[in-house]
């Protein structure tokens, strides 16, 4: 389910999260490996309550890495509490022989006992919601005589099976990315049960050989079980790693890509997830950077208008107002977005960043304002035919080119922290705008005064020289609002 919310904000593409999941899939085996060689040894309870006192002391502490290793270590504690807790509630089967007949009676079925079983893991791990709390069970059913080996190792390939379902649904409210890494988590863990089925008796014979110690003595099947889950996952993935791309193709298959809305229902946010903040401000921040990139293409936009001023070129024109719209849509739900984070789980860290970047949100908007107007000033020049000197219309291009190399260092600073060397280029850069403005200003009022040229002309060429210069503003406005570097 994590992988599924990695992709779902972003954070993964699809490939990176096929092999996220595979690494995930062994991973999960240690737990096996906990609880066969700690949870029937001692009491965990004995260890639970004092790591449980000792995080729970250390999540009071003002450092925010000391409270997070706190609620590390209370968290490891209840896992202990819930693993002795679990190993106390299952009964023991000499008090309870009508039981033991009712579980050897699912065994005489031959091979299909073996797949009864595994459905029983399948459901299992759908009700627990977790394939390590299932796994957990499973254990502790075999230490108990409840189960044999086989029926065990059998519910454990359910297990496998079960825990893609919890993800599959889990993806159901998300993005397009997310619903195809879910498929492709089951698609991986399905193929692996179905080539372990037909080896099933060999592989735990296998095991059987490898792991000391006899599977028919209660203290010894743990360990058996414990091995024959790393063994089945580590050999699922040398056999389907060479084929993740393949797997990769089949899920784009099979979720297809949805059409993009357009006009005033356009939707850049996905559904939002309760419950995960962090993951949310990931993919607020990836918005923001949506957002500041479609500023710099609608000035660029304009630059390639204004710089062609003998061709009608109506129809840019047009896109450029209609990405204008888009950014007030974008802009919208940013704000809404990045609100519902800042009330949800986040860290102060990222709640007051949050703050921070709803003002950086607030000044890409401007900035996409500002290059509509350019926009609509150009194309009056164009339609009213008021055009000053060829050599006076380079200045702008010139001046403009400075413009959007603001534009470019905000830009390349959204997803980062901002440096004091990166606060004095933006004030350079600012002042030799404010500097650039004023020079231009003083010429074109002088030519006005001298009836050089034509005076509706010049006003237009003056209002584009001052909103280059409004650009330049809310640019350091961006660098100044972005989070500093400590």
């Amino acid at each position: 389910m994590v992988v599924v919310s990695f992709v779902h904000a972003r954070l993964l593409t699809l490939k990176q999260s096929i092999g996220v999941i595979m690494g995930a899939n062994l991973g999960t085996t240690t737990t096996f490996w906990i609880i066969s060689f700690l949870g029937f040894k001692f009491s965990l309870s004995s260890v639970a309550i004092p790591v449980i006192g000792i995080g729970v002391a250390m999540s009071f502490l003002k450092s925010a890495r000391l409270k997070e290793i706190g609620n590390f270590w209370t968290g490891f504690g209840l896992l202990f509490m819930g693993l002795g807790l679990l190993k106390n509630s299952v009964p023991d089967i000499e008090s309870n022989p009508e039981a033991l007949e009712w579980v050897a009676s699912l065994g005489n079925f031959g091979y299909g006992s073996v797949l009864l079983f595994l459905f029983f893991g399948v459901i299992l791990t759908i009700i627990v919601q977790s394939s390590s709390v299932a796994g957990a069970i499973t254990l502790t059913m075999a230490y108990k005589g409840w189960i044999d080996y086989p029926q065990a190792a059998a519910i454990i390939l359910g297990e496998n099976i079960g825990t893609t379902i919890t993800a599959y649904l889990a993806s159901l409210t998300a993005n397009t990315a997310a619903k195809r890494a879910a498929r492709a988590h089951l698609i991986f863990n399905v193929i692996g049960v179905i080539w372990m089925l037909a080896l099933f008796y060999p592989f735990i014979g296998l095991v059987d050989r490898l792991m000391p110690g006899a599977p028919g003595a209660n203290d010894d099947l743990p360990n058996h079980l414990a091995l024959f889950h790393t063994l089945f996952n580590l050999t699922n993935i040398l056999l389907l790693v060479g084929f993740a791309p393949k797997i990769a193709t089949l899920v784009k298959w099979m979720v297809k890509d949805k059409e993009p809305v357009k006009g005033p229902n356009f939707k850049y946010l996905d559904t939002m997830s309760w419950g995960s903040g962090e993951l949310n401000f990931s993919e607020a921040k990836q918005a923001m950077g949506k957002l500041g990139e479609l500023s710099e293409k609608m000035f660029n936009q304009f630059l390639y208008i204004y710089g062609k001023p003998e061709k009608d070129l109506s129809k840019k024109v047009d896109r450029l107002r209609e990405m204008e719209k888009e950014s007030n849509i974008i802009t919208s739900e940013l704000f809404e977005f990045m609100t519902h984070c800042a009330s949800d789980k986040l860290s102060e860290e990222s709640r007051r960043e949050a703050t921070q970047y709803l003002r950086a949100i607030a000044e890409l908007e401007e900035v996409c304002d500002c290059c509509n107007r350019l926009t609509n000033r150009a194309a009056e020049r164009y339609n009213k035919n008021q055009f000053v000197p060829k050599e006076i219309e380079d200045d702008i291009v010139e001046f403009g080119e400075n413009v959007q190399r603001f534009i470019n260092f905000y830009l390349s600073r959204l997803q980062s922290k901002v440096s004091g060397a990166d606060m004095e280029v933006a004030v350079d850069l600012e002042e030799l705008i404010n500097s650039k403005r004023k020079t231009l200003r003083k010429r074109a009022v002088k030519r006005m005064i001298n009836q050089e040229s034509d005076i509706k002309a010049e006003l237009i060429y003056i209002e584009i020289v001052n909103t280059f210069e409004r650009i330049a503003n809310h640019s350091r406005n961006i660098i100044q609002a972005l989070p500093q570097e400590s």
